[in-house]
């Protein structure tokens, strides 16, 4: 009897160690499938992505314009535009009013346009084409149609303005309007941040909102206590995204403005952009995009700490 016991025990690790080897070897191909084609995306973010990065770190400890030798300066680049450079606070203090403008603008624009087309009424599909397409006009076209809008002489803004007696205003071409120009502007291309609105408020329970219908609660209390906290997550993640590409604009000077008037709308990367392009000063460009950098990791690693406080998740508490 106690031979046959340890015959069976015997024949089921065999068949146990069979197995093991059997997922491991399966696993071990799997993961080796997994990196081959893995590897494409690894090479391109290595070869496009990571190796520039790596070379302009080193560029921007030099001071080498285009046609001459780097020359090693250490830091002074980064000493240069902290203490010496008046157009790098002007066009850090430019791109950041802008954004405290333009984020919370198009945010509530979005979110509120989302709310309407999450409503349940005929002919629902035209409404959300009708207000997705601006996001599909090209930028370029998009910054020329607005400088239209925006012409003081014949433009629909201030033509507008004259048919109903309220003082015009010279928008893009005035020292003082221009970001908030700008601003307005930035509401038209709420196309992409709206569809994610939409489809986190069409991933609300529908349970929630009857439990407080239940209770008593109207519209503004389901908004309130359901709405608002559920969408916490999908509004952090536009609010993320949205911060980080107004901190990148650049079109809108490109095109409409030049950085203009008196260096009104000479956001970060248009004077990125002219330093190393327009005075072919590579070096200092390089440390500009560093800094540029920096400051874009230190907001979005300060948004990241505070979302514990106000981002909800259904899984369990805020984290």
């Amino acid at each position: 009897m106690t031979d046959e016991v340890a015959i069976r025990r015997t024949a089921v690790t065999r068949a146990a160690r069979k197995l093991r080897s059997g997922v491991s070897g399966q696993s071990r191909l799997e993961r080796r499938w997994g990196l081959l084609l893995a590897l494409p995306a690894i090479i391109g973010f290595v070869v496009f992505s990571l190796a520039p990065m790596a070379v302009s770190a080193v560029l921007s400890l030099t001071d080498w314009t285009i046609g001459s030798t780097p020359s090693f300066v250490g830091v002074d680049n980064y000493v240069h535009m902290f203490s010496q450079d008046p157009l790098f606070l002007k066009s850090l203090g430019v791109t950041t009013y802008y954004t405290l403008g333009a984020v919370p603008l198009t945010l509530v624009v979005a979110f509120a346009i989302a709310m309407l087309l999450n409503a349940k009424v005929r002919g629902l599909g035209v409404y959300r084409t009708i207000y997705y397409l601006p996001t599909l006009v090209p930028s370029v076209a998009n910054a020329v149609l607005w400088l239209w809008i925006f012409n003081p002489d014949f433009g629909l803004l201030n033509s507008t303005l004259r048919q109903l007696g309220a003082p015009t205003s010279n928008w893009v071409f005035s020292e003082t309007a221009v970001v908030p120009s700008l601003i307005l502007m930035s509401s038209w291309g709420f196309g992409n941040i709206m569809v994610i609105f939409l489809a986190g408020l069409q991933g609300v329970p529908r349970h929630l909102y009857e439990a407080v219908a239940i209770d008593g609660g109207g519209a503004w209390r389901q908004f309130r206590h359901v709405t608002l906290p559920m969408m916490t997550p999908v509004l952090f993640y536009n609010l993320v995204t949205s911060i980080i590409g107004t901190f990148q604009v650049f079109n809108q000077a490109y095109i409409m403005t030049q950085g203009g008037p008196n260096n009104a709308s000479t956001f970060y990367v248009y004077y990125l952009y002219t330093t190393a392009f327009t005075k072919s000063e590579m070096g200092y460009a390089s440390a500009l995009a560093w800094a540029l950098f920096v400051i874009v990791m230190v907001i979005t690693v300060a948004l990241f700490r505070s979302s514990n406080r106000w981002v909800y998740y259904e899984m369990g508490a805020a984290r």
